[in-house]
C-alpha cells in the first residue's frame, strides 16, 4: 500500500459542500470532490470523461494551518425589462491563509505515479475549489510506503514559517485533525462530496463516510520546569 502526500495552500481557498444559490460557503477542510476535480484537471480529463478511478482513491486531510473565513459580497445588476434594471446580492466564502496535507492512498503505487508526472505538468490549470485560487508550491510532497493513517500521522508539519512560529510561541503542544475515508466495516459520518460526474448538464456526487481520527501532536514544547531567579550571579 502506498499514499500520495499533497499540500493543498494558498492565500486563499473554497471547498464548496453546500454551495447554493446566491450563498456560495466553503468547507473548513479540502472536499474529495474538489481533490478529485484537481486531479482531472493535471490529467487533462473533460467534464464528461469518467471520475470513477479518481474517485476510487482513499482520501484523507490533515489540517495543517485552519485558517479563516473570508466573506465576498458581489453586486450584480440585470436587465429584467426595457424600463428596469435589478440589483442582486450574491456572496463567496473563502479560506484564508490555510494549508492541508492531503494523502490519496492506492494499492496499485504506478496510478500513483502517473499522478505525480500529471500534478507536475498539468493539462489545464490547477486550482483549490475555485479558479481564483491557484496552488502554492510545494503542491507535490511524493509518494510515501504505508496506508493513508500511518502516512498523515508521520509527516512532518507543513504549516507556513510564520504559522509554526507563531504557535510554538504559545508553548503549547499543537494538535492537528485528521480526516480519512472510514473502512467500509467501521463507523464514520457520511457527507456529499464524493464526485459522480463533472458534467456540466448533469453534476453527480455520492455520500462516503468520513472518520475522525485521535488529532496528532505535532510540536510539543520542553515541559522541564526552569528556575528564575533574577539575582543570579549576583
Amino acid at each position: 500500500m502506498s499514499t500520495l502526500l499533497l499540500r493543498l495552500a494558498a492565500p486563499m481557498q473554497s471547498w464548496g459542500v453546500e454551495s447554493k444559490f446566491d450563498y456560495r460557503k466553503t468547507g473548513r477542510e479540502p472536499s474529495k470532490s474538489g481533490v478529485v476535480g484537481l486531479l482531472a484537471a493535471a490529467l487533462g480529463r473533460g467534464r464528461e470523461e469518467s471520475v470513477e478511478d479518481l474517485a476510487a482513491l482513499r482520501f484523507g486531510v490533515r489540517v495543517e494551518q485552519p485558517g479563516q473565513i473570508l466573506r465576498d459580497l458581489q453586486i450584480a445588476k440585470y436587465q429584467k425589462s426595457k424600463s428596469r434594471v435589478d440589483t442582486y446580492f450574491t456572496y463567496r466564502d473563502y479560506l484564508c491563509d490555510a494549508a492541508f496535507l492531503v494523502g490519496l492512498e492506492s494499492s496499485q503505487e504506478e496510478v500513483l505515479q502517473g499522478l505525480v508526472q500529471a500534478l507536475q505538468a498539468p493539462a489545464f490549470p490547477l486550482f483549490l475549489g475555485r479558479r481564483s485560487c491557484p496552488p502554492t508550491l510545494p503542491l507535490v510532497l511524493g509518494i510515501r510506503p504505508g496506508n493513508l493513517e500511518e502516512t498523515l500521522t508521520r509527516e512532518p508539519w507543513q504549516a507556513s514559517d510564520w504559522f509554526q512560529k507563531k504557535a510554538k510561541r504559545s508553548e503549547r503542544t499543537v494538535w492537528l485533525r485528521v480526516l480519512v475515508d472510514a473502512p467500509a466495516e467501521e463507523d464514520g459520518i457520511f457527507q456529499h462530496d464524493n464526485p459522480k460526474s463533472f458534467h456540466i448538464q448533469r453534476r453527480e456526487y455520492g455520500y462516503r463516510k468520513v472518520q475522525e481520527l485521535p488529532s496528532v501532536a505535532i510540536y510539543q514544547p520542553d515541559t522541564e520546569t526552569v528556575e528564575h531567579n533574577p539575582m543570579k550571579g549576583w
